[in-house]
């Protein structure tokens, strides 16, 4: 299809709409891998290069100079008469938001491994990510021009490492000096060679060369038996005939795609124009559609909402930006029905209507106005109200509420000022702009030291959201020094009783609780449960308990760091018929838990970091001493080609300024991959520390 037709919104059937995201680590080549895909389906012209900073995905300043992606982008393109809407996600784990929300309204995935550095850790988090919403993937192994890559190594480990089903449906030529001639196609026996001239754009079939025929046979094989142990027609043809034809090959392979997570696997270098075309085949022949995935539910009734413009209205908005613009520009994905510009809608969320005043098809921050959208397009718009992550749009007559989108809690902090008193306004003003963009960017007031303290999930993460504050916004605010967000615990059961009893404003206020708080598993936050008897605190009371237990819990007693992984248990008490309030209530839960730091015993939490360090092996001796310096725990070793892999836990508090550490130990060479994945218990010597620190 032309690509006036996208400025025409491309209607296209539902049933040839494939909504996808690119997923992978970071420099896995992703964005590389994007801008081909726009090039040869003629959305654009010129192909952008990362390390030339001229994108068209990564659109931000900072992303063409840093040459990674911050910020999710969506796009459209067509590709054999089918519409394709990409997200291009970033890699790097302070931007984990970015993929959470992409996959929650993604029907598929193409998932892009280095076929040097194969299944790296942050691919094994973006995959259990992309499993928790149940999404179909295909694997593309790039980078198979380097002599040091791998395509069936890579393929093996995908099988090993993330305990799927990887179906090979190519296998790379290379030449005796290992550099890659070309892509065999395994079920057609056929060598892809593209045109260098081109760009890649044209290339042909060639049959395939007799030194590797024995390998294309024993993986077109194994090809084969994976899509006859899934499906029962081809076990038939393929135990009839020994072979089985493209007809029922695609089906199946599709079917065995999308209901049973199996991964068909293809490879190339996106950088030199080699494999992009089979791969948009792939998607266009394996990942579902809208109609192939499970309707949504409504989260409280259970009721269902097919994929058609015949069903009412409903979306999710899963990203708001402030487009200088536009103003308000927020990202939805339609689910059901459809809406006109101009039209009204219901937030379920808010419970407020609104009119959806504009929308736009986008193209990464490029905008073209559409007069409607209907189920299964994923557009940007702009209401009359308010709208913010998470919130459900519906037709107000056949109201549904979707489920939200969890985002992880940030785990670094930063105390920000502005430079004069006068400038207070503008902070604020821009820190909530970021704020509603940024679902992990949280903002609050610290009165223990009189600060504005901003918290994020990293180094990487805060940086660019302080150049974003003054480049776009134009606010120069003084910062502090990077801090952990540390968490505290109770470490064994108590029971504690609390009686609030006074008059105020001439009127009597009594209420009297007793709770019993108990440690829980690492991972749980805090957990509120109620086992009063109605005669000793009526229902009405409950909430006001609750309230006053969990608004106290958010300030520990050993450095004033909120107390997770608790159980709390109101379990008696006693009220008076007329004296008793829900004032008196909160203030005695909140008094019971003043007496609980008063008598129990507490542990403080850090973040550790779970990851692992590539470096090549001539540095693995001062990389190790330097993570035993940073009480690195040292989980495995192990070799894969010229390097060495460190699977790695360290502390959050002990990686501030690892990233320029770890590229003067390795001349720039070794990179690294750190997330947070737990909470433990400080050491009592660094405890110390950190308690005189806060000025307790």
């Amino acid at each position: 299809m032309p690509s006036d037709a996208i400025l025409d919104g491309g209607s296209v059937p539902i049933e040839l709409v494939r909504n996808i995201g690119i997923m992978a680590h970071i420099d896995a080549g992703k964005t590389t891998t994007t801008e081909r895909i726009l090039y040869y389906t003629g959305r654009t012209h010129k192909m952008g290069e990362v390390h030339e900073g001229d994108t068209e995905m990564d659109w931000m300043d900072q992303e063409r100079e840093r040459g990674i992606t911050i910020t999710s982008a969506a796009t459209t393109c067509f590709w054999r008469e089918h519409r394709i809407d990409i997200i291009d996600t970033p890699g790097h784990v302070d931007f984990t938001a970015e993929v959470e929300r992409a996959l929650r309204v993604l029907d598929g995935g193409i998932v892009i491994f280095s076929g040097v550095e194969m299944v790296e850790s942050q691919s094994e988090t973006v995959w259990r990510q992309a499993d928790r919403y149940h999404i179909p993937r295909i694997a593309f192994v790039n980078k198979l021009d380097r002599v040091e890559s791998s395509y069936v190594k890579t393929l093996d480990m995908i099988e090993e490492r993330l305990g799927v089903v990887a179906v090979p449906l190519q296998l790379p030529y290379r030449d005796e000096e290992r550099r890659l001639q070309g892509m065999i196609d395994l079920l057609s026996r056929q060598l892809i060679v593209w045109d260098e001239e081109s760009k890649g754009d044209s290339f042909d079939y060639r049959p395939v060369p007799e030194g590797i025929a024995d390998d294309v046979e024993a993986y077109r094989e194994r090809m084969l038996e994976c899509i006859a142990e899934a499906d029962d027609l081809v076990m038939e043809e393929y135990l009839t005939s020994g072979d089985v034809c493209a007809e029922s090959f695609h089906p199946a392979l599709r079917r065995a795609c999308i209901d049973k997570g199996y991964v068909p696997v293809l490879g190339g270098s996106a950088f030199h124009n080699q494999g992009v075309q089979p791969l948009l085949d792939a998607v266009v022949r394996y990942l579902p559609s809208p109609v192939d995935v499970p309707p949504v539910q409504d989260v409280e009734s259970g009721e269902r909402r097919e994929a058609s413009v015949d069903e009412p209205f409903s979306a999710l908005a899963f990203k708001v930006i402030n487009d200088q613009y536009a103003g308000r520009l927020v990202f939805i994905r339609v689910y059901s029905g459809q809406v006109k510009a101009g039209g009204h809608a219901y937030n379920r969320s808010t419970g407020k209507g609104m009119r959806v005043t504009k929308i736009y098809r986008m193209h990464a921050n490029q905008r073209t106005p559409l007069p409607a959208t209907a189920a299964g397009d994923i557009v940007a718009v702009v209401g009359s109200t308010p709208i913010f992550t998470g919130d459900t749009l519906c037709d107000k007559e056949h109201p549904i509420l979707l489920e939200k989108i969890e985002f992880p809690e940030p785990v670094v902090f930063i105390a920000i000022e502005p430079r004069t008193e006068a400038e207070q306004g503008l902070l604020s003003e821009a820190l909530d702009k970021l704020t509603l963009e940024d679902p992990t960017f949280r903002v609050r007031y610290d009165e223990t030291t009189n600060q504005t303290v901003i918290s994020g999930m990293g180094e990487l993460h805060l940086e660019v959201l302080l150049r974003r504050l003054r480049d776009e916004m134009g606010v120069i605010a003084h910062v502090g020094e990077p801090q952990v967000a540390y968490h505290e615990t109770l470490n064994r059961p108590l029971r504690v009783e609390a009686t609030f009893d006074q008059q105020i404003g001439g009127r009597g206020h009594y209420a009297k609780v007793i709770i019993e708080l108990s440690p829980l598993e690492r991972g749980n936050g805090l957990l509120f449960s109620d086992r009063a008897q109605d005669d000793e605190i009526p229902k009405q009371f409950r909430q006001a308990i609750e309230s006053g237990v969990r608004e106290t819990l958010t300030n520990g007693p050993l450095a004033g760091y909120p107390l997770v992984d608790i159980g709390a248990t109101l379990i008696g008490g006693s009220y008076h018929p007329v004296d008793s309030s829900e004032i008196a209530f909160r203030a005695a839960a909140s008094a019971a838990i003043h007496e609980a730091y008063s008598v129990g015993e507490f542990d403080l939490l850090e973040p550790i970091m779970e990851g692992e360090v590539v470096t090549p092996g001539e540095y693995l001796g001062e990389v190790l001493e330097d993570l035993a310096r940073r009480r690195g725990e040292i989980r495995e070793l192990q070799s894969r080609e010229t390097v060495q892999i460190v699977y790695v836990a360290v502390p959050l508090a002990e990686t501030f300024g690892y990233a320029t550490r770890l590229r003067s130990l390795t001349q720039g060479r070794a990179m690294y991959t750190l997330r947070v994945s737990r909470y433990e218990v400080v050491p009592m010597g660094m405890r110390e520390k950190i308690i005189k620190s806060r000025g307790y």
